[in-house]
């Protein structure tokens, strides 16, 4: 029975291959693909991932259904828990300019089966969001014309009443996709243009809705008579931030296009902060408008703006909302279509997906097949399934993401940097080297002012500290910590950082509904799960981290992660088990998919060195001593009997 188990040597080594980092090559700008993407360019196209339907159905949903006018403080704070995980995104995406959004930053830092767990559920992530957007944009469409499509559809062709199947096949969803495919297939510089169309159209319209809705305000229905600002208290401002949270995740379209930036590593991160600014002062600004042209209470969540406008005497500006709402809904279908199947590429690249996923077209130099496999399903999927159900899984594949980001910041953070030569001293020069005598090779002295302030200088880089080694502030108290690698107590302290973390959020979201915990056990299991979370976050902060004024870096480092750790693994945890039930068959499909093909072709698994095995053969001799004669086996050499070959004189012994 023993002899079938798994030698520790072998599970070290599985464990390896799991955990191996990407290698990334010395030029990190040179690509496949078309550097023509601007700033402007950028920007858009995460505002076009953001600013979608959800402004035009979503305020109105959360005004009425959940915060009241209060909406507006819950925009607030989800857009600066959204700039947390942004902030992540935008240092990776400036450090690593390569296509793969989230996959590509824990790949990187954390590991290989990690990486491709986060980019398995980020592939269905926009899947199921582009054909949900599909099929709004056919059935807002459908409602300016009385539901004429639908009733075609039905009568001619029938309705259906199977489980996870949509009621009727949706022919004008899939056929926008299939349009949506077709442009996207050209390049990026035409995704882009057409892009900055339907974004123009989308900003004309939100413009003149919030100058209309601020000339037709009426600051009356904030008042009490009408419930009052925040009807539903604190407890529905914070549901109404878990609900706009998911506003803003289209800002990583800006991270999956860095490939294809001129210049990443400023743009990328101007990109995301006005993107994210910009798309969180418009849902706050139409909240605004929304709430004060007419009381809260009795807005219509399925079209708020347009049957606002028509209950103050403007039906024809029903029109424009429409126009502005199908607009919007298109950026987000090509922003869905335009990162899907760059971070197709980005895995087939690394050996981790199907190889002709990497292939890239010549000339338009954009991963075609990607592109039409993938807009196919997409397409296939907003035909014939119910997507209402599954529209909740989107949640947890992004919140996912966020949190290996958020973590993979701090461990890249602390990790040595791979240096060629030393690093220069202030001011870009090299640090003088002490001047040897012409003969005696004796020290000379530095006579110049200049030559002895270079000298300290120089001293002072000696002594500087390397990332993920402790400070020297804590040497005397944390002294046992100093023999360990740099960056190894780091990467422990987030994995505990991490873990304090879901059981923190458990006891909070469980405790008292599911638990039934007593106040006593409820308070305890808080305090100390909260000290294992900040003893973790200050034993982070007691090393060194990089300091790399090159590129953009989030601030306050490690804390600003950590919030975003905290904050994504709180609404992990307030989503239904049904989602957690089919995000864990997704999770073992994509087991299946990865211990089946992406381990054996993985490009790190073929740059590993093959070990050698070694056999040690031992010599006693007549006089006692002991020689050991050792040589490599190679594969398919059949093993000598006896005592190997020895020379003349050894035999004659």
């Amino acid at each position: 029975m023993a002899r079938w188990l798994p030698r520790s040597t072998d599970l070290a080594r599985f464990c390896q291959k799991l955990n191996r980092v990407k290698t990334l090559e010395d030029d990190m700008m040179e690509t496949s693909f078309n550097r023509c993407l601007s700033t402007i360019d950028l920007t858009l196209l995460g505002i076009g991932g953001m600013v979608g339907s959800g402004l035009y159905v979503l305020t109105g949903t959360v005004a009425k259904e959940i915060a009241g006018p209060a909406v507006i403080v819950s925009f607030i704070i989800a857009g600066f828990a959204s700039l947390l995980a942004a902030l992540c995104y935008a240092e990776f995406g400036a450090r690593v300019p390569k296509t793969g959004s989230a996959y590509m930053f824990t790949y990187v830092s954390v590991g290989e089966i990690w990486a491709f767990l986060i980019g398995w559920n980020v592939l269905l992530e926009y899947m199921i969001g582009g054909a949900a957007v599909a099929r709004a944009w056919s059935g807002y469409l459908d409602s300016i014309f009385n539901h004429k499509i639908k009733n075609f559809t039905e009568t001619h062709v029938g309705a259906w009443q199977v489980p996870f199947l949509a009621h009727y096949p949706d022919f004008l969803a899939a056929a926008i996709l299939l349009v949506a495919t077709a442009f996207i297939s050209f390049g990026a510089k035409v995704s882009s243009w057409l892009n900055h169309v339907f974004s123009a159209i989308s900003m004309g319209v939100i413009l003149f809705i919030l100058i209309m809705g601020f000339v037709l305000a009426q600051p009356k229905n904030w008042s009490a008579q009408e419930g009052g600002f925040a009807p539903y208290g604190l407890s529905g401002i914070m549901a109404g931030t878990a609900t706009c949270f998911y506003a803003f995740v289209g800002f990583d379209v800006i991270a999956a296009s860095s490939e294809e930036a001129r210049n990443p590593q400023r743009a990328v991160p101007r990109a995301i902060a006005f993107s994210l600014g910009l798309a969180t002062g418009a849902y706050i600004l139409v909240s605004v408008v929304l709430t004060l042209m007419v009381p809260w209470h009795t807005l219509d969540p399925d079209s708020a703006l347009a049957d606002a406008f028509y209950r103050r005497g403007y039906a024809w500006a029903g029109f424009l909302v429409a126009t502005g709402s199908i607009c919007a809904m298109n950026t987000v279908l090509l922003s869905n279509l335009f990162s899907l199947p760059r971070i197709v590429y980005a895995m087939a690249e690394d050996g981790l997906f199907f190889q002709v996923f990497s292939q890239v077209h010549p000339r338009t130099q954009v991963p075609v097949v990607g592109i039409v496999v993938f807009g196919l399903l997409m397409a296939l999927l907003a035909l014939v399934f119910d997507l209402e159900a599954l529209v909740q899984f989107l949640s947890i594949g992004t919140l996912l993401a966020y949190t290996f980001v958020a973590a993979s910041i701090i461990v890249l953070r602390f990790q040595q940097q791979k240096v060629d030569a030393p690093p220069p001293a202030a001011g870009g020069r090299p640090s003088p080297e002490p001047r040897e005598g012409p003969s005696t090779g004796e020290l000379k002295e530095y006579e110049s002012f200049s030559d002895k302030l270079q000298l300290v200088d120089r001293d002072k880089i000696k002594e500087q500290r390397e990332p993920g080694q402790l400070k020297a502030a804590f040497e005397p108290y944390l002294e046992f910590l100093s023999d360990f690698y740099p960056g190894e107590v780091v990467t422990v302290a987030v994995v505990t950082l991490m873990v304090s973390a879901i059981c923190l959020c458990s006891i909070l979201v469980f405790g008292n509904t599911h638990l039934h915990l007593p106040t006593w056990s409820y308070s305890l299991l808080l305090v100390l799960f909260s000290l294992g979370f900040l003893l973790s976050l200050l034993l982070i902060w007691a090393h060194e981290q990089q300091r790399n004024t090159q590129t953009f870096q989030i601030p306050l480092v490690p804390l600003s992660p950590a919030l975003s750790i905290v904050l994504n693994i709180y609404l992990m945890l307030k989503l239904s088990y049904m989602t957690w039930l089919r995000f864990a068959v997704w999770l073992l499909l994509g087991l299946l998919v990865y211990f089946g093909y992406g381990i054996w072709h993985s490009k790190e698994n073929l740059r590993e060195p093959r070990p050698q095995r070694v056999s040690a053969r031992y010599v006693v001799f007549p006089s006692g001593s002991l020689e050991e004669r050792v040589q490599a086996v190679q594969p398919g050499s059949q093993p000598t009997a006896g005592l190997p070959d020895t020379d003349t004189e050894d035999g004659k012994r």
